[in-house]
């Protein structure tokens, strides 16, 4: 399962691991969010121990959407030592996301 990232935690979550971090930009409301949320929480079990898989709720933590400019959701963005490494707007298949992961890792 992903875990929550929140304003509160994103810094060690996130910008502090020592893995790459997939970071689900989304909403309740958002149709194609959920879409992507059980990808999302797959992905969490296919890397966990390799890559930190969370989720942040636009509407509840508007800080860090605006920290990184997220306009549109989903956004998924990858961090590797608290920078941005890769970026996907919009659905898009699991395998997609998988190679961008396995990019990081490489």
């Amino acid at each position: 399962m992903a875990v929550e990232i929140t304003d509160g935690n994103f810094e060690t979550v996130v910008m502090k691991s020592d893995k790459p971090v997939l970071v689900d930009f989304w909403a309740e409301w958002c149709g194609p969010c959920r879409m992507v949320g059980p990808i999302v929480d797959e992905l969490a079990k296919d890397y966990d121990g390799k890559v930190v898989v969370g989720k942040v709720d636009v509407d509840s933590n508007p800080n860090i959407s605006m920290q990184f400019g997220v306009r549109n959701i989903p956004t998924l963005l990858i961090f590797k030592n608290g920078q941005i490494v890769d970026k996907q707007v919009g659905v898009v298949p699991k395998n997609i996301l998988a190679k961008k992961l396995d990019a990081q890792l490489g």
